[in-house]
């Protein structure tokens, strides 16, 4: 941390202070959102009040999260083309989700996954499966948010030590907390939406200033980051991490088929399309999104390979070994190099949009269990339908509370992975998990509760335990437990095997089921997600 931060000491006040005052803007914004919350629906939905350009540039907050503006630069600066494929695999998912999950599931839910997953089946134990499988994988994307935030901010205060990062988690943690339990959804759509305009301009601002720096011309660019980057060619053509071996390649494919499929079956994504009035506000919403995350996207080429060219990856490694400083670095560079007052200036500016982009994203991912715990779990399962939605709303907001405690304790020892592959295991699980059992409700007659409960406990159950026995988290150096070995699964992301276990598991626990799916529901069910009738 130690390069960034000598370059950040001199202008430590300024950048304390670009980083309180987007705390305390974003704050007060909460509390004016929070007091406009009348009820459940307000709370979980905001009001449904939100126009399709709104939701479309919330959901694209929601989206580009720390793993995408500091895992993805990290990636590209220090694998070049094998990098930027997380960037292929982020932006083709949202057609999966446009296609086939965004319109239908606006149509058929209320307020979370669980609804629609409900409305045909058993309601008590799809309920009890969706919400353990919602705040497992909002765990798993939380933990990433918080590997960023503590990085950043180390980073930028100079604090070296793991005590001083571990309070920086803690305080992330707390801010998320309390953007949740005031504003509700209203409070952190708000919050999302003035993220991402910030987050947009910085990395505009960024690629505008490597560009010129090259003479706008990208072959320029390309060609001093393969030489910086000491690889050569090598660098700038594929292979240079999925393609060592036959082993890494299978990883590579895990890992794309696990971002195309995973953002339709990601809770905190599903629960913005309950945020709009009608279905083709929903569409609308995602047509925004796909746009404005296309354009970012395409934005990290000049994040990750300007990195890699003005910064070196011996620097970036040295900063922080998975890469997730790479672009707070390059901001530093471009505004004029460390001890500069203008690279003082765009680094504090840099990370505190950086910092936005995760407070922003672990309030929607902590609002998304929260509420699935209150209103599925809760009200639903526990209270048997008979809770008051008062009780629902307090609910939710003590969940919050838990949730955002369990994710501390765990960002805390999550220091050394990449955010981005952090992000990637999320949505395995979220495709293992969830996806089969939203598709094969939509458009499967014959699916049954037995099958929705195989097809998620089956697809949770595979893809967390598959984690657990990967090199993520044992056998490797970058591994959490490095000393550790006891990794037999060979592939960092279990989305080759989970996901189509999954769909497996819905479809053999429909057909040897004893109980028959009601024609009547699914007919019913199909007429509400293709028109909205009877929508909420």
């Amino acid at each position: 941390m130690q390069l960034a931060a000598e370059g950040a000491s001199d202008h430590r006040g300024l950048i304390i202070g670009l980083f309180g005052a987007f705390v305390v803007a974003t704050l007060a914004i909460t509390v004016w959102a929070g007091r406009q919350n009348k009820d459940a629906d307000d709370y979980y939905a905001g009001g449904r009040s939100f126009t399709g350009f709104q939701n479309g540039l919330a959901i694209s907050g929601d989206y580009m999260s720390a793993a995408s503006f500091l895992g993805i630069a990290g990636a590209i600066a220090l694998y070049g083309y094998d990098g930027f494929l997380y960037s292929i695999g982020f932006l083709v998912a949202w057609l999966v989700a446009l296609l086939l999950v965004a319109e239908p599931l606006r149509n058929s839910g209320r307020f979370t996954m669980a609804d629609v997953l409900a409305y045909r089946m058993r309601q008590r134990p799809v309920r009890t499966a969706a919400g353990t499988s919602t705040i497992v994988v909002s765990i798993f994307y939380l933990l990433a948010q918080m590997v960023g935030a503590g990085t950043l901010v180390a980073l930028l205060l100079g604090i070296d030590g793991e005590a001083g990062r571990r309070w920086v988690v803690v305080g992330v943690g707390i801010v998320m907390v309390l953007y949740v339990t005031v504003g509700g959804m209203k409070g952190t759509t708000w919050v999302q939406m003035i993220k991402a305009v910030l987050l947009i301009a910085g990395t505009l601002l960024i690629t505008v200033l490597v560009l010129n720096k090259f003479g706008w011309n990208i072959s320029a660019l390309l060609g001093a980051a393969a030489e910086s980057s000491g690889k050569g060619t090598a660098y700038l053509e594929p292979g240079l991490k999925y393609g060592i071996s036959d082993l890494s390649k299978l990883d590579f494919i895990s890992l794309a088929v696990a971002l195309v499929l995973g953002t339709a079956g990601l809770p905190h994504i599903l629960v913005r399309f309950y945020t709009v009035p009608t279905a083709k506000a929903a569409r609308k919403s995602v047509n925004w999104a796909i746009g404005i995350i296309g354009a970012f996207y395409l934005m990290t080429i000049a994040l990750g390979f300007g990195a890699a060219a003005l910064v070196g990856p011996d620097k970036i490694i040295a900063s922080n070994a998975a890469g997730n400083t790479a672009a707070p670095l390059l901001a530093e560079a471009v505004g004029g190099g460390p001890g500069s007052t203008g690279g003082a200036i765009l680094l504090a500016v840099i990370s505190a949009v950086a910092f936005a982009t995760i407070l922003a994203v672990v309030a929607g991912l902590t609002l998304a269990s929260s509420a699935s715990f209150a209103h599925d779990l809760w009200a639903n399962v526990i209270r048997k339908g008979k809770a008051s939605e008062k009780e629902e709303v307090l609910t939710a907001k003590i969940a919050a509370i838990a949730i955002g405690a369990v994710s501390i304790v765990l960002g805390i020892f999550a220091d050394k992975l990449n955010t981005a592959a952090l992000v990637a295991l999320a949505f395995a699980v979220a495709a293992s998990a969830n996806l089969p059992t939203i598709l094969y409700s939509l458009f499967w007659k014959r699916f049954t509760t037995s099958g929705a409960l195989w097809s998620i406990y089956g697809g949770l159950a595979s893809s967390v335990l598959l984690v657990v026995f990967s090199p993520v988290l044992s056998g490797s150096e970058t591994s959490l437990f490095p000393d550790s070995d006891f990794a037999f699964f060979p592939l960092s992301n279990p989305g080759l095997v989970s996901i189509p276990l999954g769909f497996l598991l819905g479809w053999l626990g429909t057909v040897v089921s004893r109980e028959k799916a009601d024609p009547a529901k699914f007919a019913e069910m199909e007429v509400r997600s293709l028109t909205g009738a009877g929508a909420h």
